[in-house]
């Protein structure tokens, strides 16, 4: 059995000058190749520029995390009431601010981007990773290729207001591309790079999406190729690697954890495992930017609350008749939208059930410390 990634990743060391993976060189501003940007630094208060020190997180484990900053890698647990609410925690990516004396988290800064889904199961929500700038949607060409997928993708990247890119792997094991170009015909304005992972020169084009202090995310379903595509990015293994099933082209799952490497070039690479479930949740604003060319022809419906099935003078339905819209991508419209506004209402009552629970259970502490009060009179 390989070892974990976190076991993996070379720590970030100040001066490190050797190797692919190396720190940054000596007059380099460490904070700055982990992507630290203005938008971070404005956020400090001159009491915090003396009594803090700012670190990103790298990894997180159950009750401890990885992080680095100017003095190089170390963990930091973060148990306690600092990070009680689900959403505040750290995640990969996330900044944070150390005491310098005790070396615990004092807040953890602002986010620029921040990536998550439904938990699997319904219950709350699950972070992904925040502070990303861009990101690559991976894909592969042979049966794994699947358009809803990446388009559920898209939404999510949108939402957090990432740059995107589609990269289609393992190219060389397909005569046929212009299959996969036709199918994202309605997605022109998405840059898309069909790659061969173990190439250099085949992914020389990505190199630009993880620049010296941009932080790049490779997310996509288990077996693609991600974890291959990092090690050809970073120029050395950091992940674990195997081999495509021939049974039905899908690749073996070998990436177990999240976590931030930092590469010789300057950039930040983030693997991802591959996620079975990737339920949106508060996502408007990235599903009508996927998909906003239905958006544009359903404001040409004669009726405003069209709902685009049987409705005469129906924009939408005309664009499917004629052969200007697939069926397939009005009904993963269809489809998205509505598990949007489901899980939109499941967060809504859990957080009114939290609520309602923290105030039940303030009064009975209330209650108690009255009672006591009095006994002790």
């Amino acid at each position: 059995m390989s070892k974990s990634l976190i076991s993996r990743r070379p720590a970030f060391r100040r001066g490190a000058t050797s190797g692919a993976q190396s720190g940054p060189s000596a007059g380099e501003n460490p904070l700055r190749q982990l992507g630290w940007k203005p938008f971070f630094q404005q956020q400090l208060s001159l009491e915090e520029l003396g009594d803090c020190e700012a670190v990103r997180v790298m990894a997180v484990h159950r009750s401890q995390i990885e992080v680095a900053g100017e003095q190089g890698e170390e963990s930091v647990l973060v148990s306690g009431g600092l990070f009680e609410d689900a959403e505040e925690k750290p995640t990969v990516g996330d900044w944070l601010l150390l005491n310098r004396a005790t070396r615990k988290p004092e807040r953890r800064l602002e986010r620029s981007s921040l990536f998550r889904r439904m938990a699997p199961g319904g219950q709350g929500v699950q972070l992904i990773a925040a502070n990303v700038d861009n990101v690559l949607i991976v894909s592969s060409c042979n049966h794994d290729f699947n358009l809803s997928r990446v388009e559920r993708y898209l939404a999510l990247v949108r939402e957090a207001g990432c740059r995107v890119c589609l990269v289609l792997t393992k190219a060389d094991l397909s005569d046929d591309h212009e299959q996969y170009r036709e199918a994202l015909r309605h997605h022109r304005d998405l840059p898309v790079v069909l790659v061969n992972a173990l190439d250099t020169d085949s992914i020389a084009p990505l190199r630009d999406w993880c620049g010296p202090g941009e932080t790049l995310a490779l997310l996509g379903s288990s077996g693609v190729g991600k974890s291959t595509l990092l090690n050809s990015l970073a120029g050395t293994e950091l992940a674990a690697t195997s081999g495509i099933r021939e049974d039905d082209s899908k690749g073996r799952h070998t990436t177990r954890h999240r976590a931030l490497y930092s590469i010789s070039g300057g950039g930040l690479l983030l693997d991802s495992p591959g996620m079975r479930e990737l339920g949106l949740a508060n996502a408007e604003h990235g599903l009508a930017e996927t998909f906003a060319d239905i958006g544009e022809l359903a404001q040409q419906c004669r009726f405003a609350d069209c709902a685009h099935e049987s409705e005469p003078g129906c924009a939408v339905r005309q664009a499917m008749e004629s052969g200007e819209l697939d069926e397939r991508r009005l009904h993963n419209w269809h489809k998205l939208e509505r598990e949007v506004a489901r899980n939109n209402r499941t967060l809504a009552q859990t957080r009114a059930d939290d609520r309602a629970l923290g105030q039940f259970y303030r009064s009975v502490q209330g209650h108690a410390r009255a009672r006591k009060s009095g006994e002790d009179e």
